[in-house]
C-alpha cells in the first residue's frame, strides 16, 4: 500500500476519503513528500527521481512534477537544470542569516499579536505552553520540538497577515532542514520553556514592545545555541582529524 493510501485509525480508510475529497492528487503528494523529508527519510541533498517517486506513492508523473514545483515554492527543494529535484541542504551560514531574519520578523509578530489578541487566542498559546512544559518534564524532545513550532506558527497566524506566515513558514522549513541540534543541548529546553511563558504573558498583558522584544531575544538565544552546537561540532571534527594523522 502506498503511503498516500494509508488507512485511518480505525482501519477503514475512511480517513483517506476524507483526504481525498478535500484534497487535489498532487496535494496529497506534496504532503507526503514533505513529510519525509521532514522526518528525515529523503534526507538533505537527496536527489529526488520523478518516475522512482510516482512509483514509491502509485500515481502517475504529473501530479509529482507538480509537487516538486509546490516543494520548491516552500523552501525544501532545488530544481536544477539538467541536473534534477535535490532535496535542500542548509549550511551553517545560511542557518545564521535565517535566524537573524526570523528575530526580526517575530520581534514584528509579538507587537502585532499583543494588540489584536483576544482573550481566547491567549488561553491557546498558554495551553500550547503547558503542552511544552509537560513534554520537558518528560524529556520529550520529539513532542516539545513539535509543540514549540505551533506555538510560534499561531503566533504568526494571529497576526492576519498571510504573506508573512508564508515566508515565515518558508524560513521554518529551512531550518527544519538544518535540523533541531541546538535544542538539544543541555540546559536548552528549560530556558525556552521560561522564555514561552514570558512572552505570553507580555502579550496577555498588552506590552507590545516588551512582546516584540522577548521574540527577538528568543529566536537570537536559539543562533547562540546554534553557534554553540556547530562549534562543539567543528572542534569535534577537528579533533578526530588530529588523532586520525
Amino acid at each position: 500500500m502506498s503511503p498516500i493510501a494509508r488507512p485511518g485509525p480505525n482501519g477503514d480508510g475512511a480517513h483517506t476519503i476524507r483526504l481525498l475529497q478535500s484534497n487535489s492528487l498532487p496535494m496529497l503528494v506534496q504532503r507526503e513528500l514533505e513529510r519525509m523529508i521532514l522526518a528525515g527519510d529523503l534526507p538533505a541533498g537527496a536527489k529526488l527521481n520523478e518516475a522512482t517517486i510516482a512509483d514509491l506513492l502509485g500515481v502517475s508523473r504529473g501530479p509529482v512534477r507538480e509537487a516538486f514545483r509546490a516543494l520548491e515554492e516552500s523552501g525544501l527543494v532545488r530544481l536544477e537544470k539538467n541536473r534534477g529535484v535535490f532535496v535542500r541542504q542548509i549550511d551553517d551560514k545560511e542557518a545564521d542569516e535565517i535566524y537573524e531574519l526570523r528575530a526580526v520578523l517575530d520581534e514584528f509578530v509579538g507587537r502585532r499579536v499583543s494588540q489584536t489578541a483576544k482573550d481566547p487566542d491567549i488561553r491557546e498559546l498558554r495551553s500550547l505552553v503547558e503542552r511544552m512544559d509537560k513534554a520537558a518534564v518528560r524529556n520529550d524532545l520529539d513532542t516539545y520540538y513539535e509543540v514549540n513550532l505551533a506555538f510560534h506558527d499561531r503566533l504568526v497566524q494571529l497576526t492576519g497577515n498571510e504573506k508573512l506566515l508564508f515566508t515565515y513558514r518558508r524560513l521554518i522549513n529551512e531550518l527544519h532542514l538544518y535540523r533541531r541540534t541546538a535544542l538539544g543541548q543541555a540546559g536548552a529546553v528549560p530556558v525556552s520553556s521560561h522564555q514561552h511563558h514570558d512572552i505570553v504573558e507580555k502579550i496577555a498583558a498588552r506590552q507590545a514592545a516588551a512582546a516584540g522584544r522577548a521574540l527577538f531575544e528568543h529566536v537570537m538565544g536559539s543562533r547562540e545555541r546554534m553557534h554553540q552546537a556547530t562549534g562543539d561540532r567543528s572542534i569535534a571534527a577537528k579533533a578526530a582529524h588530529k588523532k586520525s594523522r
